[in-house]
């Protein structure tokens, strides 16, 4: 009998998986057309670690198997604030730009397609969005992770700058301050 291997700590969390795209593509060869099939595949686990991946293969459920695993490698954290993101940010992926807006609690996710696949795996619960220029999903994919990933935490920057870290509030508890 042969060994198995041990259990990486990738495969003993809990992952929320999402195929958000399967395309057939064509490589032209001698002899005609050869036919495949590319999955764009998003992978987090809802508490800001999320990656993408694109997996390409004769069949459907490889290239969706190989997408996985290329997200699973390209996880990246992002960073949060409680059920939204930190401040506004856009991003552009090839024609694709994405624009990323915080929300109040109870919002939820105001997005469309790819992007809101994306969020919600990351575990983004509140957030506005707009996706303009191209509509080619892996580059609004792409577009949307890429502004994920230039997130900055408001205790970051304020540590950065120098300042008292525990001073900075998320901008919804301002609002009800001033509204009070």
């Amino acid at each position: 009998m042969g060994r198995r291997e041990p259990r990486r700590e990738e495969d003993r969390e809990e992952l929320d998986e999402r195929v958000i795209d399967i395309t057939r593509v064509a490589k032209v060869v001698k002899g005609g057309r050869r036919f495949a099939f590319r999955a764009v595949v998003v992978v987090g686990d809802n508490r800001g670690r999320v990656g993408i991946g694109v997996g390409k293969a004769r069949g459907v459920p490889d290239s969706i198997r190989k997408g996985s695993e290329r997200a699973r490698r390209n996880m990246k954290e992002v960073s949060l604030s409680g059920t939204t993101i930190p401040h506004m940010i856009t991003a552009r992926r090839g024609g694709a730009e994405v624009m990323l807006k915080p929300a109040s609690p109870g919002t939820g996710v105001i997005a469309g397609g790819g992007v809101r696949a994306v969020l919600e795996v990351a575990g983004v619960r509140d957030i506005l969005s707009k996706s303009q220029g191209s509509s080619n999903i892996l580059n609004v994919a792409h577009a949307t992770v890429d502004a994920l990933r230039q997130l900055k935490n408001a205790q970051d920057i304020a540590a950065m700058r120098g300042k008292n870290p525990e001073a900075v509030q998320p901008f919804w508890t301002r609002r009800q301050k001033r509204d009070e």
